[in-house]
């Protein structure tokens, strides 16, 4: 059967005929790639930088530094010229071991020097005390005064006399020693030849005293048989051997 379009309704009439939806295309993957590399990047570069984040510093310690040292590990000790710094020792631990009281050290040493000077006078040696205790002043004098009198260059002067805060008689452990029957050999390398140092070698440890600069010390200060110095108790063991350790001079 026919069918006339003037029987179709107007309102249908000019209406196009419905299609049938196109079949969606296949997925692809392609457009994505691009947007999949770039959030690929941005993710390893965010792990590489928690990977590679430098840690943070550990916390520091309450303990001191140690003590600076050498290359060869040797503790590094402040000296002038080879000279170690030495405090005064107060005037109210000082006993006279002079008659005219001029002489003085600290009184365990003065007491110990006076039975090692009576010990040796019973064997015909006498012991003659030549220096004591000396104050920053007296060293002073003889530092400065006596290097321009003897026209000494620094280091000259030092060999054979400390600066001023850096002497043992600084403690009021130290003094020299000189022979009574030969005066001529006081502060003198010869003191060496007389009885009264070979008393002391063999003896004065069982004072306490020991000789402070041998031949070839490590503080480079020239050779003194005279001068000795009271190592008998706790004070004046570190006062001269509490870090005092010197590498040799070349």
């Amino acid at each position: 059967m026919s069918i006339n379009p003037n029987d179709i309704p107007e309102a249908f009439r000019d209406r196009p005929a419905l299609k049938k939806p196109a079949p969606a295309p296949p997925f692809s993957a392609k457009p994505l790639l691009p947007w999949l590399g770039l959030s690929l990047l941005a993710a390893l570069a965010a792990g590489s930088f928690i990977l590679w984040r430098e840690p943070p510093a550990p916390p520091q310690s309450q303990e001191p530094s140690p003590s600076p040292t050498a290359v060869d590990n040797t503790p590094v000790v402040e000296n002038v010229l080879g000279h170690l710094p030495y405090a005064v020792a107060p005037e109210r631990d000082l006993t006279a071991i002079s008659r005219d009281g001029i002489l003085r050290l600290r009184t365990t040493a003065a007491e110990s020097f006076l039975k090692m000077q009576a010990a040796a006078k019973a064997q015909g040696i006498i012991l003659n005390p030549i220096s004591g205790f000396r104050t920053k002043a007296e060293q002073n004098h003889l530092f400065f005064e006596v290097k321009q009198q003897r026209n000494q260059d620094t280091s000259q002067r030092a060999e054979v006399s400390a600066p001023p805060g850096y002497s043992e008689h600084h403690t009021g452990y130290a003094l020299d020693i000189g022979d009574g029957s030969v005066p001529a050999t006081n502060l003198s390398p010869n003191f060496e030849k007389t009885a009264a140092f070979q008393w002391l070698k063999d003896n004065a440890h069982r004072y306490s005293f020991e000789m402070s600069f041998a031949l070839h010390n490590v503080q480079g200060v020239s050779y003194e048989p005279w001068h000795w110095r009271f190592v008998g108790d706790s004070d004046s063991l570190e006062t001269f051997y509490k870090a005092r350790q010197l590498p040799p001079k070349p």
